[in-house]
């Protein structure tokens, strides 16, 4: 419970400095509008044509009774905008974080400064740091793809396989939003996407004390624009806190 508390409580020291620095706020919102307008349009497009694409979906269905037809396309209209939805939440992150990349360095280097953290790098230049974290966000969509695709077809299973999405759904988003906001720390040491998965799983009270309040928050409009750069600054924290003070290599794989 500690560990969850201290999860959480990184995420408030997040939203306590972005509320001290205005300006802050302001950075980190751009990026994040972007990203939401994108995403958002994306979802309003397959709501829009969602009738017509179920029906291609499940052309087998056409000579089943109406009441048959009707339930079965219900059901996978549901099962597919609600997975749309979640891949579209969990990287909407990694999307806005690869948009507004120095954004977010800056921020996070701020947050280290105010709270004395270290700020030690391994010395890659600013072009290399950058593919590392193109390579790194296009990871993550993909991870959150086949999420996804998992959580559809659980969403087939009648009534426990609706709960069971939302549930699994909540718990894959905690732990990806984590993944991806500790990951300008482990970046700047070298760090691999793998080096955070295997950290974070020592900590895992943790990165769900951090990642579900910022998962959930992030599913409300508008909301979204506070909670990126406060999240950056608390995943900056939370880096810290499984890294500890002293700045590791990569290893060699």
């Amino acid at each position: 419970m500690s560990s969850f508390l201290a999860g959480f409580r990184a995420l408030g020291t997040g939203f306590g400095i972005i509320a001290r620095r205005p300006k802050l706020l302001l950075l980190g919102a751009l990026p994040a509008l972007i990203s939401a307008v994108l995403l958002l349009g994306c979802l309003g497009a397959l709501l829009y044509f969602s009738g017509d694409l179920v029906t291609w979906m499940t052309p087998f269905a056409d000579g089943w009774g109406d009441v048959g037809r009707r339930a079965l396309r219900i059901l996978v209209g549901v099962a597919l905008v609600g997975s749309a939805a979640l891949l579209a939440s969990v990287s909407f992150i990694a999307i806005t974080l690869l948009v507004g990349g120095p954004f977010y360095e800056h921020i996070a280097e701020k947050a280290e400064e105010e709270l004395g953290l270290d700020t030690s790098d391994d010395g890659a230049g600013v072009l290399r740091q950058v593919g590392r974290g193109i390579q790194d966000s296009v990871k993550l969509v993909l991870i959150a793809l086949v999420g996804a695709i998992v959580l559809f077809a659980i969403g087939f299973i009648p009534v426990a396989g609706q709960i069971a999405a939302l549930v699994l759904g909540a718990l894959f988003g905690a732990w990806l939003v984590t993944v991806e906001m500790v990951g300008m720390v482990f970046a700047r040491r070298g760090l691999k996407l793998v080096d955070r998965r295997r950290a974070l799983r020592g900590h895992r009270a943790a990165t769900f004390g951090f990642g579900l309040p910022t998962y959930l928050l992030c599913l409300i409009p508008v909301l979204q624009l506070v909670v990126i750069p406060s999240a950056v600054v608390g995943g900056t924290l939370l880096a810290h806190r499984v890294l500890g003070p002293t700045p590791r290599t990569a290893p060699q794989h």
